[in-house]
Parts: structure tokens; sequence; C-alpha cells
């Protein structure tokens, strides 16, 4: 925005430099980033932001600065013509027989207009041809440079038609689906119309392309005698968006975009007039008004020590209701409170924050004082569950597991890449309702979309092991109009290429990871779990578990199915495994904490035990039986072979445990040992269906 500080000087006096009007300027939010010499005058290049389409104007620029300093505001002369009578008070009332018919009222709430006769049209002044060039606008003729002339000095855009061209006396405003769908501009271009947008027409055809730009078929010329001047106000949204779809911008519709005032209308009318009168030599015949949505200001109250809390500073309740009112406002102060109501050409001021922010502008946020925060400091450290979440993330890293972080959205699409039945929990996400995109328009239910997401963006940028772990929350919807539930979750990922090695043979992936789980479950203290086969449609049927701790599933550990892993464009050679951990079930089980226990003085020994059983049976049942077998010597027990084939029937399998027996106070005999290794140990388990032998 462009404005001579000698045009300004015309609505107020301010009795200071123009290096001190910009700086008071700046400093109250409307940043003056240039003052450029145009011959005896300077002008002021503001950046005025999206939300203050009320400084869009010398006269909205005027006003900010008769607040900042006090000097009365002067509006521009509309007044008593040398016949006395105003421009508003025409013979005969109506328009000189035009009618306005607003069929759309939410996207015009106001339509005025008024028919000037006799115009002389011609070039326009000099002095005015000057300070529309200081602006950026090229001077067209007398009756044009005075629509652009009030556009600048107060705001509002207005439009001059041709009123000979104008068919049948009407006026209808409506949107292109319900009358026109094709209009040529005055740029002489023809356009398809978007159904929503807004459209000016006369009984037979369009005129204007409401707020952007005027049609060539009214267009004000050299022999033009009698023009229709309108002004209106047009819904901001619907002309942003019929101008990005067009393509076309106008200082009209840049103003139009951000809100105008529509209280201002019959003032830019008489302003306008009363220019034309004087540079065209045209009369006044008639005027119409039509206002079906009147404006009605929003009433905000504010308690005044709110305004004091969250601006840190002092100031006075009156000082406060004084702001406002120099700023146009209708406030007033009760029981510590200010309840504002802001004029027709703030349309920002919407709740008790614009409030806050005029006041803190307008006292100076240079006069806020600037404090040091004040905070409780504690002796305290981080409670159990933050050294939880602390053990955790070590434990992974201490696996190999990188930390990931990722926002806490997700694709829909990917659960049905996960292959997830549709009664699965993990399918009730929440829906975001404004999205940054569609593919991220979920809050997350699990962790491993996100992970497989990682995972493939590494391998793309050539990275050859890739092993990843997130600790994040993920959330379930489980009734409408109420919060989800939040679960705490530890995920990891891991794929390795195999190189060459020195070994015959290498663990596989699955054990790996599971490995590094019960690494995990061992850090924590969690010794009462156990691994069943999963039954999660996204694992390989045959190399997935589930881990049971307590009583209680608390999450699971498998290689990615390759059909999974195909709905994710993850061609890899090698296997993914995965996993994911309920911490906050984990968290619960936690042991008390360990007591020491002397280091046993005297040593283990070793048994193994070889036994044939149904197909069915459980290791971890078995290892379950062997530890909690009343007896004191029984250490550890864990499988170390499983066997099928010649010399076993067909429905068993042979599997071999390793037991560890030791006694804290003395040496174990061989007959102790035998005692319970030999007889009663194994006897139960031949009996479940089974040989065993030592």
């Amino acid at each position: 925005m462009r404005v001579p500080f000698g045009w300004l000087r015309e609505f107020i006096d301010p009795g200071i430099s123009v290096e001190k009007a910009a700086h008071l300027l700046t400093m109250s939010g409307l940043e003056v980033e240039a003052l450029e010499t145009e011959g005896a005058d300077v002008v002021m290049v503001i950046n005025v932001t999206p939300n203050r389409a009320d400084c869009l104007s010398v006269l909205g620029v005027a006003r900010e600065l008769s607040v900042l300093t006090g000097a009365p505001l002067v509006l521009p002369q509309a007044g008593l013509r040398p016949s006395g009578r105003s421009p508003s008070e025409t013979p005969g009332g109506g328009a000189a027989g035009i009618a306005v018919e607003i069929r759309n009222t939410e996207l015009c709430r106001r339509y005025a207009g008024r028919v000037i006769k006799n115009v002389k049209t011609g070039p326009g002044p000099e002095w005015m041809a000057k300070r529309l060039e200081a602006c950026g606008l090229r001077p067209i003729n007398n009756i044009v440079d005075v629509t652009n002339y009030v556009l600048l000095e107060l705001g509002h855009p207005l439009h001059a038609f041709d009123l000979d061209t104008l068919k049948g006396g009407r006026i209808v405003v409506d949107t292109a689906e319900m009358i026109y769908r094709n209009i040529k501009t005055l740029d002489g271009v023809e356009r398809k119309l978007p159904a929503s947008a807004l459209v000016i027409a006369d009984a037979q055809e369009p005129v204007a392309l409401a707020g952007i730009m005027g049609g060539a078929n009214t267009e004000v010329e050299d022999s033009t005698r009698d023009i229709f001047l309108e002004a209106a106000w047009f819904e901001p949204r619907n002309i942003r968006k019929t101008a990005r779809a067009l393509g076309l911008s106008s200082e009209s519709s840049y103003r139009f975009e951000r809100g105008t005032d529509i209280g201002i209308i019959p003032f830019a009318l008489d302003r306008a007039s009363f220019l034309m009168e004087e540079l065209s030599g045209g009369v006044p015949a008639g005027a119409v008004d039509v206002y079906p949505v009147k404006h009605a200001a929003p009433s905000i109250t504010v308690r005044t020590e709110r305004i004091k809390r969250i601006l840190g500073a002092e100031i006075e309740e009156d000082r406060m209701r004084l702001i406002l009112s120099s700023l146009g406002f209708a406030a007033e102060t009760s029981n510590g409170a200010i309840t504002a109501s802001p004029p027709s050409y703030r349309l920002d001021v919407e709740g008790e924050a614009d409030i806050i922010e005029e006041v803190a502008r307008i006292h100076g946020y240079g006069n806020i004082p600037s404090v040091l925060p004040s905070s409780i400091l504690s002796a305290e450290g981080a409670g159990a569950r933050q050294d939880f979440i602390r053990l955790v993330s070590g434990g992974l890293r201490k696996s190999g597991y990188d930390e990931a972080v990722n926002f806490s959205f997700m694709n829909p699409g990917a659960l049905e890449k996960l292959a997830l039945p549709h009664d699965d929990i993990r399918r009730s996400a929440v829906v975001l309702l404004n999205p940054l995109n569609q593919e991220e328009s979920l809050l997350r239910t699990t962790i491993i979309p996100s992970l497989i997401e990682n995972f493939r963006h590494n391998r793309e940028h050539g990275l050859g092991n890739v092993k990843l772990a997130e600790i994040a929350k993920t959330f379930i919807r489980e009734k409408e109009g109420q919060l989800p539930s939040e679960s705490l979750k530890a995920a990891g990922i891991a794929g390795l290429e195999r190189a060459h090695s020195l070994w015959r043979e290498s663990a596989e992936d699955f054990y790996l990871a599971k490995g590094a789980v019960e690494a995990l479950l061992d850090e924590l203290g969690i010794k009462d779990r156990r691994f069943e086969p999963s039954k999660e449609p996204f694992l390989h049927p045959g190399k997935s578990a589930d881990l049971i701790a307590g009583a209680t599933k608390c999450g699971y550990v498998g290689v990615l199915s390759p059909a999974v892993a195909e709905n994710f464009e993850i061609r890899d050679r090698q296997e993914l495994t995965l996993f994911e951990l309920d911490l906050d079930i984990l968290f619960g089980l936690l042991p008390p904490p360990p007591v020491y226990k002397q280091v046993p003085k005297f040593p283990g020994i070793e048994r193994d035990l070889a036994i044939v059983v149904d197909d069915g049976m459980k290791a971890a049942d078995i290892i379950g039986y062997i530890k909690n077998y009343p007896s004191e010597l029984i250490e550890n027990a864990f499988v170390f072979d499983l066997y099928k084939g010649e010399k076993v029937p067909d429905g068993k399998k042979s599997m071999a445990f390793n037991i560890r027996y030791r006694a804290a106070g003395r040496t174990l005999t061989e007959e102790e040992i035998e005692t319970v290794h030999a007889g009663p140990i194994k006897d139960p388990l031949i009996h479940t269906g089974g040989q065993s032998r030592t």
C-alpha cells in the first residue's frame, strides 16, 4: 500500500515529520517498509497484513495516526453543493428509474447506486493523476479516475456503468449458475464463469463480475453522458474463490477479498458524486440503497485483569476503554470487565484476543515492561513413568535400534494395506477436521505404518541395514463425541542385508527381533512372560509371536507378510521384522525395585532334558512348568533344540531343554540332582503324552 504523506495530511495534521509518523505506525503493527520521494511529496510504502483491510486506504492510515498522535481526523468534502442539495438528497427518490434486485443476500448484503447525468468525459485533473500514479494506478479519464481515487482514499471500490447501456432499468445480483455463465470483461476477454461466481446483470445480460471487473459492454467512454455509480458489499470468500479460479485480480478484488466496510457505502457514493460534479459537471439525479442484511457487530467482553495478566503490564481500566473508543469501538466498563463492539470497518476483531491486541499495540509494545519469566524449581527427579520410558528407549538403543520421530497422523489407506479385518479395533481411528493433507488425515492407531514408510525411504536412499524404533502414543476412537483413548507404544522395524560372513550359519531375523524384545523385558525385570503363535494379519503366520505378560497380550513380534510388504511397495529380498509393545501394560507389570542378593559362591550344575511331546505342545508351557516345579534347586531353564523326523512318531516332536541347578549354601551332589531331574520333574511330562530321556 502506497500512501502519499501530503494526501494523508488532508485527513490529519499530526504535527510530526513523515519519519516520525512512519515510526509510530510501524511500532503499532502497521509496518512502513520504505519512504520514497515523489516530486515534492514523500510516499510511505506500507506492508498491510491480510487481516487489516481497514488500512488499505488513506483514511484507514489516517485513522491509525489520529489514535497514535491524538490529532483530530477530518473527513474529505462530500456535503452540500452550491445548489444547497446533498448528493444523497435526490429529487423523486429512486435511482432515476434503476431498480435493484439482490437475489443472493448471503453473497451481497448491500447494493447502492446513484445516477449522475450530463457528465463530460475527458482527462482528469493533473493533481489527481499525480496521486493515482504515486499509488501505482494509471489515469484513464475523469470518471474512472474518480472511482479509483475514492477507492484509494476511502478503501471502498466503486464502479461506473454507462447508463445508456443498461437495459430494462434493472440491476440483478445473483450467482452465475442462476443467471449467466459467460461475460466479456473490460480487458476484452470472454470468460466462462464458475457456477458460484457472483454476477451483476441488467434485464438482458451480465454487466459486471461482482467485486472483480466490469463488463466491456457497459464501459464508460468519451461519448458517455449519463452514468450509474455502483457501491456494494460482497462476501470476501466468494470473491477470493472466483478471482483465483479465473486467475483475475484487480484493485477492487484485492480489497473485497479481505473485507470492506459495509457502513461507508453511502459516504463513498457521496464523495464520488461530489468529485464527479466538480470535475465533469455531472448532476446527481437519483439514488438507490438496497440493504437486506444489516451489519451486526459482535459484542466482546474481556476481564481487565485478564488483559493485564496476558500483557504483563499494569494498564488502568479507563485507559483501556479510551484506547478502544479512540479506535471507533463502542466500549463500556462494568464490574472489572470491558464490553466492546468493533466498528463496521474492523472485520478482523472477533474475540477477546483481538481486543487485547488492540489495547497492547496502542498502549505501545515498548511500554510493556520486560521481565524474566518466573518458574518453580524443584529438586525432585524424574517420576517412575519417565524413568520407565528412558529405560525402554535405552534398551532399544542397546539392541541397535535408532530412534525415529514421526507425526501422530496416518494415511487411511495404511489400514487397508495392513489387511486388518473390518472389526479390528485399530480401524476405529479419529478423523482430523483440518488435516495437513489427505495422506495424514487420521490419528495413528498403530505405529507400524509410519515405521514401514521410514524403512522404505531409507532403503530407497541406499541405506542397507535399517533398524528403527519409535516410542509414541496411539489413539483409538471408542465413542462419538468423546475423546479417544490413548496408549503409549514402543515399536520397531529391522531390515538387514546379509553380508559375507566367516560363520557358516547366522540366526534368523525373526529370532534377532524376538531377542531384542526379550532383552528389553529382561532390562525391565519382567520375568512372567511367554510367547504364543500370533494371528496378526500382517505378519508371517509361521514366523510371528504374541507377547503374553502376566495374563495379558501386550505386544507382538514377527516377520512382515510378503503380501503386505508388496502393498507398501517394499520389494526387499531380505525379511522385514516388526514388533510393537504396549508400554502402559508393561509399566503396570514392573516388579518392585530389586533387592541386592549376594552372588552365589557355589557352582551350578547343568543337565539336559529331551522329551517327545505332542506337536501342539508349546515350549513356553514346558519351561513354565519346570521353573514352577516345587524345588528350590532349579535356577533356570531354556529350550535349545527342536527335532521332527526319523524315529519321531507322526504328530510328535522332540524338544531339548537345559536346566541349571544350584544351592545357595553348598555344593550340590549328584544324588540331589538326580532325585529331581531323573524322577519327579519328568514324570508329569511323560504323562502329558510324551517320552523323556536324559
